[in-house]
């Protein structure tokens, strides 16, 4: 009985301490997860000039090895503002309902020079919308600096959930003279949607003349170091800093110079926790160098002498470069439709079977026929499975991603998809036998089953065919 006795009493204490230390848990702060997640998913862009500078995605089953989505195509292009983004964020509302892409507002080399994008630049952020990580909402503009005075640009935007606020902090760098001295400091607002935002206000400014662009904060889980929040920023190091709340007051902790990475070597911090142990990895862009993203490792966020640089081979960033983003550990229904999503399917042409000189192709979201397409890209699509039905087709921009190819009526245009089932009706087809050629295809209308697409005077529409020329018209090569 005494043995029993005695582990009865083992077990209520070891009970009672597992209580206890759930209730001493800051509300928000869970036990470092040590499950194995489905993957990770990155968003960034690649460079420079109107191609390279828009949003990317690229995934990863360990957070070392990253496999370019879509092909190594752009995911999404920016048609606001500047035309295009850098430095994206990928943010999940708490209950995983809703998603938002928040990007600078910036295009270098697109009539803009950095010299531009400081002194006037855009104010704005560009934000996108979804629900599924799938489709995505037109980009919109947020205007965020415009109230700062002197403000003259909006930089590398950041958001998390602060249950302090039951908002978002959204965070950005912004170049406004202050107390005399022009300089980028870091700036907040709060928001619930990302569609208003507060008054902006002051958040982080280093002394004298040292500016600061670049801040990613990270949560850190109960039972790892001192601080429910790190924060590393680019300020000529890789700063450093822990608080206990978003807004709080922060402590410096040190910087990364120990492992040889400065802020003149590098930029862009990137947090990911890896799902399967309590590791963390801050990638780093290596900009000086022009090599993109390298992981550093450490079993502690807030204690700069933890932080490793990774064993020679250990890590793989793909076939395009990866620029100052965001990593979002996925759940596995998220990982199933980033999946279907994005899956590499290829660039194809629809060549006219009657002008075989021309090819389908998109200018100004309208759809016609030409020869010595330029840019090359406005006669590529990737046919990808029917939005609306197995069996069939839909065609979607190779350069204005989320675009189909869909018909209102008779007339037939590039438009976005907005998730609608009579979207998807519209912008589905069934690929048969060529009308006019059967060793080629004609495409049949989804939802309009007595029609095909055909070209008429050069322009793509949709119509009955009744006669050998419309058989012509309605009959196309697929091409690489």
């Amino acid at each position: 009985m005494r043995a029993v006795r005695t582990r009865l009493a083992t077990t209520l204490v070891a009970v009672c301490l597992l209580l206890t230390a759930h209730i001493m848990s800051p509300p928000g702060r869970a036990a470092a997860a040590t499950a194995a997640v489905p993957g990770y998913l990155m968003t960034h862009f690649i460079g420079e000039g109107s191609e390279g500078q828009q949003i990317y995605f690229s995934h990863s089953t360990d957070g070392l090895h990253w496999n370019d989505l879509n092909g190594g195509g752009m995911a999404l292009r920016s048609t606001v503002g500047t035309r295009g983004v850098r430095d994206p964020s990928l943010v999940r509302s708490p209950d995983g309902s809703r998603y938002w892409i928040i990007a600078t507002d910036l295009c270098i080399g697109c009539g803009q020079s950095w010299d531009d994008a400081q002194n006037n630049g855009s104010r704005n952020l560009v934000v996108w919308e979804s629900t599924d990580l799938a489709t995505w909402s037109a980009p919109r503009l947020l205007n965020v600096a415009g109230a700062i005075p002197d403000g003259r640009n909006a930089w590398a935007p950041e958001a998390i959930w602060d249950p302090q606020s039951s908002s978002y902090v959204l965070y950005w760098a912004t170049n406004a003279t202050l107390n005399g001295v022009l300089k980028h400091r870091v700036y907040y607002a709060r928001t619930t949607d990302f569609r208003t935002v507060t008054a902006p206000q002051l958040y982080i400014d280093r002394p004298g003349t040292q500016g600061i662009i670049d801040t990613q904060i990270v949560e850190v889980p109960a039972g790892t170091g001192d601080y429910r929040y790190v924060r590393a920023s680019g300020d000529g190091q890789i700063t450093l800093e822990g608080s206990n709340s978003v807004l709080g007051k922060w402590t410096t902790l040190g910087n990364l110079s120990g492992i040889g990475l400065t802020g003149a070597q590098v930029e862009g911090p990137m947090w990911m926790k890896f799902g399967d142990r309590d590791e963390w990895a801050l990638y780093l862009d290596q900009y000086a160098a022009g090599r993109g993203y390298l992981p550093t490792l450490t079993s502690d966020p807030s204690d700069p002498g933890a932080f490793r640089l990774p064993a020679a081979g250990s890590y793989d960033l793909g076939g395009v470069k990866k620029r100052h983003g965001s990593i979002l550990t996925l759940t596995a229904a998220e990982e199933s439709r980033v999946q279907a999503r994005w899956a590499a399917t290829p660039a194809q042409r629809l060549r006219s079977a009657n002008y075989p000189d021309r090819y389908v192709r998109h200018q100004n979201f309208g759809v016609r026929i030409d020869a010595n397409v330029s840019p090359a890209q406005d006669a590529q699509f990737r046919l990808r499975p029917g939005l609306a039905g197995s069996g069939t087709v839909s065609f979607e921009s190779v350069n204005y991603p989320g675009y189909y190819l869909r018909h209102t009526g008779q007339e037939v245009r590039l438009a976005l998809n907005d998730g609608t089932a009579a979207f998807a009706q519209s912008a589905t087809y069934r690929r048969v036998a060529g009308l006019a050629d059967t060793a080629q295809s004609s495409f049949q209308s989804y939802d309009a089953p007595d029609r095909y697409l055909r070209h008429y005077a050069f322009q793509l529409r949709l119509d009955p065919i009744a006669d050998a020329t419309g058989r012509g018209d309605a009959t196309f090569r697929v091409t690489g």
